[in-house]
Formats: C-alpha cells, structure tokens, sequence
C-alpha cells in the first residue's frame, strides 16, 4: 500500500549498528527508503549497509559518536552532501548503565544523558532546521522505554533519559507541526539485545521478565519494524507528539 511506501524518502538511523537500531534501519530499508546508518563502529555500520543494498536501498555507512555534538553535526552534513535531503530522523542511540541510585558517579550521568537524551534533542534540532528550510516536513522517531513509565531498580540515570525523551517528544510536536515535521517515539519493552544480554543470562531476572509480558515472550528487534515504518510513513501524518508502547502487553497487565 502506497500510505506506507517510503520509496525516494531518505532516513536516518543513529545506533543503528546493531540491536533496536539496526532492526529499524532494516524495517525502513524493507519500506523502499534510502537508508543512512549512523554509529560509533564502522564495522556495525558498513555491514548493516551491506544488508541495506541487499534489499534494495541506497545506503550509506558513517561511523560518529552522536553524543559529540561536532561530530553528530558533521555527520548531518555529510548526509545532505551525499541525497540533499533528510526526510525522516531516527534516534536510536542509546546506553545503559545498571546500578543501584545510591552508587551512580556524575560522570555515569553525564554518559547515559549525554547519548540518550542530549545528542537525540541537539540532532533532532539540526535535522529540524533542515526540514524546515527545505519546506517538506519530516518525521523524527526517538526511541523511548518502559521506564518512561514505570520504575525499575537499577534504571536511575536511563530512567531519566527516557522520561526526558517523552518530555522532548512532546515539546518538538507542537513546536514543529506548523512546519510539518511529525515528532513521535517508541517505547520498547524487553527485547533480546546486545545491551540486555546480561539481564537475560540471570535465570531469577529473566523468569520475573517474561512473567509479566502478557504476549509470554521477550521482544525480537523485528518486533518495531511495523511501529517505525507507520511513523516514517505518510499513513501517520496526523499523528504527532504520541508515545507508542511497543512492550507485548507490558504496561497494560
């Protein structure tokens, strides 16, 4: 269906080397949008781009550190240079760092807000001014989490991160639906990653998980791959500023 096609749309997927990322680089590339993934490992990156070519998207590979504001900037450049367009922003860039509130360093913080929250709310400002100058609109996706919601020991510093995305998803709808960006994020519940393979090596953690996901398992990357596509796509024009759980049932049990 034509409401979902994102042929001749250009996107952009930070974190975009492996885990959530990588699954939402792929879902768009599936969709027919030209695909730029965006991450610290040039390795993740050119073979997330190979997979891209192979499913027929003119992909492009750039290894950057978005939480560097220069280096983030400069890798905005490069994509106008190579398509002349940004038409759809991706912030999939995301840390962890797991550890009781009464043991985090400043330094834990200025890590975790540095890459989740600073460098999605900065690099959403430069594609932003882009969209608008150029006078198409756009759709910028942030990636946000359960504990957007709810709290979960040992998430203090991700915990704010992801409650300051909802904050700026929000804030970034109503600002720039004049303009017709569309602002929205995604909530993922527990999905099998690089970053949560330790959570799911511990037995006792792992039974408490999947005990309370309705759906009775943990979330597979392809599991976003409709949700980022219908908020990529004009089927979702009107809709903006939204908060779509992504989580197996999660937060309705």
């Amino acid at each position: 269906m034509d409401l979902f096609s994102l042929k001749g749309k250009v996107a952009v997927v930070t974190g975009g080397g492996r885990g959530l990322g990588r699954g939402m680089a792929l879902a768009l590339g599936a969709a027919g949008a030209d695909v730029v993934v965006v991450s610290r490992s040039l390795d993740q990156v050119e073979a997330v781009r190979e997979e891209l070519e192979r499913l027929g998207s003119r992909a492009l590979a750039y290894a950057a550190d978005v939480a560097d504001l220069d280096a983030a900037g400069a890798a905005v450049e490069a994509v106008l240079a190579a398509y002349g367009r940004i038409d759809i922003l991706v912030n999939a860039a995301g840390i962890q760092v797991r550890r009781p509130i009464l043991e985090f360093t400043p330094a834990d913080w200025e890590r975790v807000i540095g890459v989740n929250l600073r460098a999605a709310f900065f690099l959403s400002q430069r594609v932003a001014r882009h969209m608008i100058e150029r006078g198409q609109g756009g759709k910028i996706i942030h990636v946000a989490s359960l504990t957007s919601f709810i709290g979960i020991p040992g998430t203090g510093i991700y915990a704010a991160s992801k409650s300051g995305i909802v904050g700026i998803t929000r804030a970034m709808a109503v600002e720039w639906a004049p303009y017709g960006i569309r602002v929205n994020a995604i909530a993922p519940g527990y999905y099998r990653t690089e970053m949560t393979e330790p959570l799911f090596r511990d037995p006792d953690r792992s039974r408490w998980v999947l005990s309370r996901i309705p759906v009775g398992r943990s979330g597979v990357p392809e599991d976003l791959a409709g949700t980022v596509v219908f908020l990529a796509s004009p089927a979702s024009d009107y809709v903006t500023g939204q908060v779509i759980p992504v989580d197996g049932g999660w937060l309705a049990g």
